[in-house]
């Protein structure tokens, strides 16, 4: 159950940083309210961030799982929210970043040494 807690708060960590980001991309012309309600939704994201490393830590016991966990679910978020905010569907390389994002969380959970 503790794996299971890590790997969420780090997906919802990621999902909360990409979707501020990509938010604030998209809303430049009000620079000042954007920036503002994007940098506290980016405050959520990192206490997400903070304790799904903390967990991981605790649960997984190794660094480089964690880490492996935290990009690979960039790699499949940012295609994913990229594409509900702006409308436009990935190039073959997103395309198929997304699918090694994939295969990395499940080789990084799955393929022990």
């Amino acid at each position: 159950m503790g794996k299971i807690i890590s790997i969420l708060c780090i997906f919802i960590g990621e999902s909360l940083a990409i979707y501020a980001e990509v938010i604030a991309a998209k809303g430049i012309n009000t620079f000042l309210s954007s920036f503002w309600k994007m940098t506290a939704l980016m405050f959520v994201a990192g206490a997400f961030l903070i304790a799904g490393y903390m967990f991981g830590m605790k649960y997984l016991q190794n660094i480089w799982i964690v880490g492996a966990i935290s990009i690979a679910s960039i790699v499949v978020v940012e295609p994913l929210i990229t594409y509900l905010i702006f409308e436009e569907l990935p190039a073959r390389g997103p395309l198929i970043g997304l699918i090694l994002g994939v295969l990395a969380i499940a080789s990084a959970l799955f393929i022990k040494s």
